[in-house]
């Protein structure tokens, strides 16, 4: 091949110089000389990078490799490694077969599986795929293969009938959490069982940085459990360093930045999923007067018995145009319609997304639309900030939100919308002149103070009006600070200031003083020292905690001035039945000082942290009352409350000629039961502490704990 390549250039050369020997000789020389050079460049490789996972101290893969191929097989292979059963349970229970695998209590998760035709939609996602996504996930599954193969011994008995994994399996888990868990989760009564699930996150530009630098943080608040879990991972592909987290089971990394920038997610107040109600008549339903008829299938579910053996229980599947029936009850049924069943690529452009170096680039990567959910917060080295109303929103024939936000009546086609908004019809704000950006789970319009969005400059329904108080203590902190250190930036996140509590206890006290009512009284001595925070030593907390409670802080009627576009975070304000909230103060001081003795317990007596092997005091509390570090509780019994969720990954993030990072995974990287980092960070967390994320390769040097280096058929420990 170089010999033809030569000879070709050489005749061509002489063709042009047929008078001149000289001349041809001497060019031909050259020719050869620089051809030579040129293929000598073109055969010399860069030296191959050694794949290799590099485990630091809190149990974190360090991923280095210069491949996809073996960048995703390493990262398979360290999610097992941390999480081999909890990944078995989790697609085991995605493939609907949880209840043939493990028993009855899990019929109604199958059930639910199949209603929304997960199998048959992953069949179809597996052709569509973009081709650099099927190889992402057939080398993630290949490592978690390989590593179940390597060590049986990680595997718990019951888990080991769900072996081998499949990429079918990766889009069924997918679907499973995209759809059941955030977009359709409140319509299928799942959310409810979660009610602060969100997040926090804020951007923050030179102008409002002391440093001159942007930063970002990073907050997702979600069940501490199961299939909410994150996983933190570190990626030096081709020498570009990629940092972040993204739930288990799943590849790549969702939530991260990398030298140049990074990004956020927070659960938006977007409505892409409707629940229709329909008629039943005459074996079908009722669309525009007309009966028609259902679209029916059957499939057949095995479940496990107590002896081991299996029987089989066949249901059957109905949909309607609207959507699949996931209810039915008398003459009535309940359809549910989704967005997003049309967007296999999702990994793919958070893929893209960690792979940009400036704004233009991540934006083209937002311009996939391939992700349905999540606003998306941005910061990057050259000081651009910028956030996104992100997700799918259809185009619907109704302006306006109530009349969506709601089970709607499914007797007319003309409420089943077919299209879906573009990228430039989303509320979206870049630079704003205050410097700063927020979102805790508020709507778009927002953002920023003074605001930059105009609701009525869009449709009705894409997101209602609201600020709720933790958005509210989120802007206020960024609002009384004009040069943000990154050190304040840390406590503003840690902060467990109540804003309700900053709003309500003046006209709660003026109540009191206004009211004969001397239990009332001993309770206001109690919060007027309280330092209004939910601290583990705050004294007050647990009182103001359980009035809020009884007074019911979200509901409107209880103030006199409600919430208005105009004052979005001062508003509401005032209460409107003074006397009533004296008697629930009263009532709550009773019932406190019956169950421990005193009024002035500190929160972490009462507020604690049980998980795995970790029994502490716990700090925040859920979102509800204004406070930006949620903690929001889980179970309880008749002496303590304990925390379900809340604060999952932290990253707190400077950008710059050097990236400075703190973070936190609150529950550790693990939940394999003999590794030491489970639950490894809750005393971090317990004493409100973040740690250095390590970046460099001088930091992961000086933290190495082992190094695995990639084999045939797998990882082995190196010497």
């Amino acid at each position: 091949m170089q010999k033809e390549l030569c000879s070709l250039l050489l005749f061509n050369n002489s063709e042009q110089f047929t008078d001149n020997r000289l001349f041809i000789m001497e060019n031909r020389l050259t020719i050869i000389f620089l051809l030579m050079l040129q293929l000598g460049v073109a055969n010399a490789q860069p030296e191959k990078i050694e794949t290799q996972i590099t485990w630091d101290t809190w149990g974190i893969p360090h991923i280095a490799a210069d491949n996809i191929e073996e960048l995703f097989y390493a990262q398979g292979w360290a999610q097992m490694q941390n999480h081999a059963n909890l990944i078995l349970e989790l697609y085991g229970s995605s493939r609907g077969k949880s209840a043939e695998y493990w028993g009855e209590d899990n019929l109604q998760n199958d059930v639910l599986i199949h209603t929304l035709g997960f199998d048959a939609l992953a069949d179809i996602w597996e052709t569509r795929q973009d081709s650099e996504i099927k190889f992402i996930y057939r080398s993630f599954i290949d490592g978690l293969n390989d590593y179940a193969s390597a060590h049986p011994e990680a595997i718990d008995e019951d888990n080991r009938v769900v072996l081998p994994l499949t990429t079918r399996d990766l889009n069924m888990h997918s679907m499973y959490v995209i759809f059941t868990r955030f977009i359709a989760g409140k319509d299928l009564g799942r959310v409810q069982q979660w009610p602060d699930m969100g997040s926090n996150t804020y951007a923050i530009g030179p102008k409002r940085s002391a440093s001159g630098r942007a930063m970002l943080v990073q907050n997702p608040h979600l069940p501490w459990w199961r299939e909410f879990l994150f996983f933190e991972s570190h990626f030096n592909f081709n020498g570009k360093n990629m940092y972040g987290a993204t739930l288990v089971g799943f590849p790549g990394i969702a939530i991260g930045f990398n030298q140049y920038l990074g990004w956020s997610h927070t659960d938006n107040t977007i409505d892409n999923a409707d629940t229709y109600e329909v008629k039943l008549k005459d074996g079908g339903y009722l669309l525009d007067g007309q009966v028609k008829k259902f679209e029916t299938s059957k499939k057949t579910i095995k479940i496990k018995q107590n002896d081991g053996s299996l029987i089989e229980k066949e249901i059957q599947l109905m949909a309607t145009v609207h959507g699949p029936v996931v209810n039915q009850k008398g003459d009535k049924a309940l359809a549910l319609r989704m967005v997003g069943l049309d967007r296999p690529n999702m990994f793919l452009q958070w893929w893209r997304m960690i792979n940009s170096t400036n704004f233009d680039e991540f934006e083209s990567a937002l311009k996939m639309a391939q992700i349905p959910f999540w606003n998306v917060m941005y910061a990057d080295k050259y000081g651009e900030i910028f956030y996104l109303f992100n997700g799918l929103v259809p185009k619907r024939n109704e302006d306006s939100w109530v009349y969506w936000d709601r089970i709607i009546p499914g007797g007319k086609s003309t409420d089943i919308w077919t299209e879906i908004h573009d990228y430039g019809d989303l509320p979206k704000v870049k630079n704003p002149a205050g410097g700063w950006l927020q979102n805790a789970n508020d709507p778009p319009w927002t953002c920023t103070i003074p605001m930059s969005l105009n609701p009525d400059d869009f449709p009705g329904y894409m997101a209602p009006e609201r600020m709720s108080f933790r958005p509210q203590r989120s802007a206020r902190m960024l609002m009384e600070d004009e040069s943000i250190t990154f050190d304040e930036l840390v406590n503003y996140k840690l902060s467990t200031r109540l804003e309700f509590a900053d709003r309500i206890l003046d006209d709660l006290f003026a109540a009191v003083d206004a009211s004969k009512s001397e239990k009332a009284k001993d309770a206001k001595k109690v919060l007027e020292q309280w330092d209004r925070e939910a601290d583990a030593d705050s004294k007050g907390t647990l009182l103001f905690y359980d009035w809020a409670g009884k007074f019911e802080a979200w509901k409107t009627s209880n103030y006199t001035m409600p919430w208005s576009r105009d004052m979005p975070n001062t508003t509401p304000d005032g209460i409107a039945d003074p006397e009533r909230a004296v008697r629930l103060l009263e009532d709550a001081a009773s019932e406190i000082e019956g169950r421990f003795g005193a009024l002035d317990i500190p929160w972490g007596d009462y507020y604690r942290i049980s998980y795995h092997d970790k029994n502490l005091p716990a700090n925040g509390i859920d979102g509800i009352l204004g406070t930006f570090r949620v903690a929001w509780p889980g179970d309880s019994d008749d002496t303590h409350l304990y925390v379900g969720g809340g604060d999952s990954w932290v990253g707190i993030i400077e950008f710059g000629d050097n990236v400075k990072a703190k973070v936190l995974l609150s529950y550790g990287n693990a939940t394999q039961n003999d590794s030491p980092h489970y639950g490894d960070q809750l005393e971090l967390f317990s004493r409100k502490e973040l740690r250095d994320a390590w970046f460099t390769p001088e930091q992961i040097r000086a933290h190495t704990v082992r190094v695995e280096i990639l084999r045939e058929h797998g990882f082995t420990t190196k010497d």
